[in-house]
């Protein structure tokens, strides 16, 4: 890819995002299942369209100054599979308590909306679509609205495909390629939302 052709994807980037004051950088950790190699055959106990989210991890990036000014982090009570398998807890280190102690999905809605009130004009970003279309899933399941309503979302792993002219990396591979020092541990919300953030803030800087 060409200089100018970066430079012309930086541009587009860039006008999505002009509208904006405040970008919210968001990651979802959610109920899941996968039969081991070691183990017999077995159904999964969480199907693909059963999946709720456990945690919710959001930094908010001022637009202005590309500078982290706030995050939230919740963990969120699964409804359908209260009882997260042995794959789910080794995946994400998420523990059984908690989410045993946590709000209902609705109930973070709440609290997050509450919160975002600090940060009108906001978009949101994340690494793909998975994070979108979780919380649509979870919306449907609890009856209510999804956490992120109204707001515009962004796919921050195509940004870097245009600007970097490679195939798309997960997250931490994509961290590191870039120079970047990755940040808490990889598959919990909060710790992949602040590395987004630094990646997209390598992007726009």
């Amino acid at each position: 890819m060409s200089i100018q052709a970066k430079f012309f994807h930086l541009q587009a980037v860039q006008n999505l995002i002009a509208p904006y004051r405040y970008l919210y950088c968001v990651d979802l950790e959610a109920t899941c299942d996968e039969v081991d190699e070691s183990e017999s055959p077995r159904p999964l106990v969480v199907v693909p369209d059963q999946m709720e989210t456990i945690e919710i991890g959001l930094v908010v990036i001022d637009l202005e100054t590309l500078e982290i000014v706030d995050e939230f982090q919740r963990f969120v009570r699964p409804q359908i599979n209260p009882t997260l398998t042995e794959f789910c807890k080794r995946l994400t280190s998420i523990a059984q308590a908690d989410v045993d102690g946590a709000l209902t999905y609705q109930e973070v809605g709440d609290e997050l909306r509450t919160f975002a009130a600090q940060y009108p004009n906001a978009g949101w970003a994340s690494w793909g679509d998975y994070d979108a279309r979780q919380l649509d899933r979870d919306a449907g399941l609890a009856g209510c609205p999804s956490l992120l309503a109204g707001l515009q979302h962004f796919n921050a792993r195509k940004w870097h495909v245009g600007l970097y002219d490679n195939r798309p990396k997960g997250l931490k591979q994509t961290v590191e390629s870039m120079g970047l020092v990755w940040q808490g541990t990889y598959h919990r919300g909060i710790d992949d939302a602040k590395n987004v953030a630094s990646i997209i803030k390598e992007m726009l800087g």
